[in-house]
């Protein structure tokens, strides 16, 4: 996107906050790799898509330095909603859950730290929503592990699914991440059980819903 297009979309769209701005400039200061945060534009996103959701449950895979869970979080509209948000690389602990935690957010967060695929089972929930924003390598299996665990009329978001335009650049076929985000836009693309649409925002957000179980009349 042009620079000034950008600063034009986001001096129009609501600020990030402090807090929020203060993580995303640490996040880059202090931890490799800091554009993989969410940002402010994708941030205002998530917190505008949880509103329209309203979810009781939301799971998180991915946390990294905590950007994109507090802006989930800041569109819970009830008391009792709870994000579940797991990263596996333990060396973030020190910089991810003081910020979790010292945020009026963090109340409505849990931050695991570990494999998903072992500790998500155990905690027996079923959720209104996920987003996934992990190893590229393994969407597909995140989303296989989610998708039984979202309830019907549930959404799905995964983020990066156009990977900086790679998935259309044969110089990238043998690049593990590419061929994952590909592999995953494909598996999607056939499943029956989702509708979906990728959205050009970033590096590509694509938003999946569940199908209810038993659609209504002139639903397909």
């Amino acid at each position: 996107m042009d620079e000034s297009l950008e600063e034009y979309i986001l001096s129009h769209s609501d600020p990030e906050g402090d807090y929020l701005h203060r993580l995303y400039r640490d996040t880059n200061i202090r931890l490799l790799h800091g554009r993989m945060a969410s940002g402010h534009l994708q941030g205002r996103i998530l917190k505008m898509l949880v509103r329209m959701v309203r979810p009781r449950r939301v799971l998180e895979i991915g946390t990294f330095s905590g950007y994109s869970a507090l802006c989930l979080a800041e569109g819970f509209d009830r008391p009792d909603a709870l994000l579940h948000t797991f990263e596996i690389n333990d060396e973030l602990e020190d910089f991810t859950r003081p910020r979790i935690e010292n945020s009026p957010l963090g109340r409505h967060i849990r931050l695991h730290f570990g494999d998903v695929f072992s500790l998500l089972p155990a905690l027996g929930e079923t959720f209104d929503m996920a987003f996934i924003d992990a190893d590229k390598r393994h969407y597909v299996e995140y989303y296989e592990l989610c998708l039984p665990r979202l309830r019907p009329g549930g959404f799905l978001l995964a983020d990066n699914t156009l990977w900086d335009g790679h998935v259309t650049d044969p110089a990238y076929s043998r690049d593990a991440q590419t061929c994952g985000i590909r592999r995953f836009n494909d598996h999607v693309a056939a499943d029956p059980r989702v509708e979906k649409v990728i959205l050009p925002l970033r590096d590509g957000l694509t938003l999946i819903c569940k199908k209810p179980e038993n659609p209504g009349p002139g639903i397909q």
